[in-house]
């Protein structure tokens, strides 16, 4: 291993080794000879102590390297052992210690990172045995001590010697923290020493070129790359290098650019966010607010979000403020003119789904929504948005939109006099839309409904109806804000009003189409018998009577419309639902499978 890799953690490439003094580092000798020759102790008592001895010597080492030489000149204090190697992890790779011998240099190398990080045997001639200990720390291998006895060591030698290897593993694990706290001390010092030599410099160009130039080429990078908050940042931070930041109406972080975001981003507080906003407003330019100097982004007078500076140590002259307001200025230009295309992306939403509510042909819509980038092939769900506090206009359809697209709903939009239409290509995931726009207003004030799926586009107006049932239903109830799905509402999708044939069919397919199909195919009558028990109050003679069957053949006849069905009559709410789609069933639809014709208690094919 080259001289000049090893110098990091060796010191230098020469055979001179560090000593334990006597009685350990700083002792008085004297002093240290009485510890470690105690007068009245064993062997291991001895050795152990001077096992103690060389483990505040290797705490006390200046660094690795020395660490290593340390324990491998002294190992003999643990046993009858001797250090034939010692490696030190270096980026990655084991660099040899200098005391390595050089005999068996080339084997023991060789076995030592075929072990890779594990503990292993070393076999060498002459030495009975021999082991390679990996001295590790927490988080990280250090590097290695192989070491050789003359004979097997006994449970004690190998005891001190475990503790020995833990400790120069410890000592090292310290040395590696202090060298790297030294290393990143140096490196940050070289930052600073870095930065501000660039900040002479950008000064020095700025002053011969003209301050405004430079601000006049950061708004036509900005202008370059989209206008976006991303780039303006980017290019604040590199004119000014302090770290900069866009942060929406609400206090949303957008982007960051430079050194020491916080990770996770506060939540902001709405109140203290508009408190800011009016305070910043009242003022001509950039304002100072703790460690942050801020600007609107405000294009036509609508506030957009903040551009800021962070400024801890107040270091930003009249050229950052000059910098910050053309940035700001930028950037309200820029997200102005995304806001236009998108716009015009919302209007063609909006003209497709107004079509697709009110009904228009398929071939047109499906070549209209690629058009978009919008699949309309898939079954699709209709969505509506109420906010209370939001007025169903551009600004909050935006938002809706923004929301869908953070959580991963692929939706075209549009708005009515109050509320927000989504066509969405999947069914919505239970509250996860509500939860974005409770974030993106920061009130909770709203209310979702959502249809049941879509066969085809004419099928969309009805989902329609069904989303506005079901947002109904959800405003009228005693938790009126949240998320209700058409195809939960059970009884309630057939007792609001408009409710028509299609529904209740589809009210009785749901809760008695399993028993239609079963009594279509085996020419039974199990809904009829279902009926029946209803209408008899569930009186099993008085049901069985009126069918002119057993009561054990009622009974056995119950048991299977419960498996067949899926529902338990001895629940409330399965009870009621059944009950109201037999009558629905026998009354509206004559006993008729629903959609096809049929005389009472037989079905012309089974239920779809």
């Amino acid at each position: 291993m080259a001289c000049s890799r090893a110098h990091s953690v060796y010191g230098r490439c020469s055979d001179r080794e560090g000593s334990l003094p006597p009685g350990g580092a700083g002792m008085h000798p004297a002093h240290a000879r009485r510890e470690l020759r105690p007068s009245a102790a064993s062997p291991v008592d001895r050795s152990l102590h001077q096992v103690e001895v060389l483990s505040r010597a290797l705490f006390e080492a200046s660094n690795e390297g020395e660490i290593l030489r340390l324990a491998m000149r002294h190992i003999a204090t643990a046993g009858p052992y001797r250090a034939e190697a010692g490696y030190l992890e270096v980026d990655g790779d084991l660099v040899p210690s200098p005391r390595n011998g050089r005999t068996h240099a080339a084997s023991v190398d060789r076995r030592v990172r075929e072990l890779e990080g594990q503990d292993g045997p070393v076999t060498l001639p002459g030495r009975p045995w021999g082991w390679a200990l990996g001295l590790r720390g927490r988080e990280r291998l250090h590097g290695y001590l192989v070491v050789t006895s003359p004979g097997r060591p006994t449970g004690a030698q190998r005891s001190l010697l475990s503790t020995l290897v833990r400790h120069t593993a410890a000592a090292l694990s310290v040395a590696f923290a202090q060298r790297r706290q030294r290393e990143d001390a140096l490196e940050l010092h070289r930052v600073r020493e870095e930065r501000a030599t660039l900040q002479q410099q950008l000064i020095s160009v700025v002053a011969e070129l003209g301050y405004q130039r430079a601000v006049h080429a950061l708004m036509a990078d900005i202008a370059a790359s989209g206008g976006g908050a991303e780039a303006a940042t980017r290019a604040l931070h590199e004119l000014t290098g302090l770290p900069a930041l866009v942060e929406d109406r609400f206090g949303r972080l957008k982007s960051w650019s430079g050194s020491g975001r916080p990770d996770p981003y506060p939540e902001p507080d709405p109140v203290r966010q508009n408190d800011m906003l009016h305070a910043v407003a009242r003022e001509a330019g950039p304002v100072r607010i703790k460690d942050r100097l801020i600007a609107l982004v405000r294009p036509h007078g609508e506030i957009l979000g903040v551009l800021a500076l962070v400024d801890a140590l107040a270091e930003a002259d009249e050229h950052t403020v000059f910098a910050l307001e053309h940035a700001a200025t930028s950037l309200a230009l820029g997200l102005a003119h995304l806001r236009s295309l998108a716009e015009v992306e919302l209007r063609l939403h909006r003209e497709l789904v107004d079509d697709l509510l009110a009904g228009t042909d398929a071939a047109s819509a499906y070549a209209r929504s690629e058009a978009v980038g919008h699949d309309l092939r898939r079954s699709h769900y209709v969505v509506v948005v109420e906010w209370s506090d939001r007025t169903a206009d551009d600004s909050f359809a935006q938002t809706v939109g923004r929301a869908a697209s953070a959580v991963g709903m692929r939706s075209l939009l549009t708005q009515r006099s109050d509320h927000i239409v989504l066509v969405v290509d999947d069914r919505p995931h239970g509250r996860a839309l509500h939860e974005a726009l409770a974030r993106e207003t920061g009130t909770r004030s709203g209310t979702i409904g959502v249809s049941a799926p879509s066969v085809s586009v004419p099928d969309i107006p009805h989902r329609y109806q069904e989303a506005q049932r079901a947002l109904e239903v959800r405003l009228n109830s005693r938790e009126r804000y949240g998320t209700t799905f058409f195809d939960e509402l059970g009884l309630y999708r057939i007792l609001g009003p408009g409710a028509d044939r299609q529904e209740l069919e589809t009210f009785v397919h749901e809760w008695l189409g399993r028993l239609i199909d079963y009594d279509s195919l085996h020419h039974a009558a199990m809904v009829e018998t279902l009926s029946r028990y209803f209408d008899c109050g569930g009186n099993y003679d008085e049901t069985a009577a009126s069918l002119a069957i057993h009561r054990s053949t009622l009974r056995y006849r119950l048991q299977r419309i419960r498996e067949i069905s899926g529902n338990d009559l001895a629940n409330v709410e399965d009870r009621l639902n059944l009950q109201v789609a037999t009558r629905v069933w026998k009354i509206v639809l004559g006993g008729r499978e629903p959609g096809e014709p049929g005389s009472q208690g037989r079905s012309a094919g089974p239920l779809r």
